[in-house]
């Protein structure tokens, strides 16, 4: 598994997501629940991952997709 995108923003989560299964790329998210440890202010980033053999191809829908991938 490769790291995809690192956000704090859910709703950049939800949109990559969509982008995705759109694609029919398999995508996993990551650190969900690491709100209790941040008290639930939303502090602590998300990971999105996608496997290792579709990484290149879910960068370029996110990019073609104004959304940047990366950390």
């Amino acid at each position: 598994m490769k790291e995809l995108l690192r956000t704090t923003d859910p709703t950049v989560i939800a949109y990559a997501k969509m982008l995705l299964a759109g694609e029919d790329i398999t995508c996993f998210e990551f650190d969900v629940n690491m709100s209790v440890l941040d008290g639930g202010v939303g502090i602590l980033p998300r990971r999105l991952m996608v496997a290792d053999a579709d990484h290149f191809i879910a960068t370029a829908i996110l990019r073609d997709n104004e959304v940047e991938p990366g950390l």
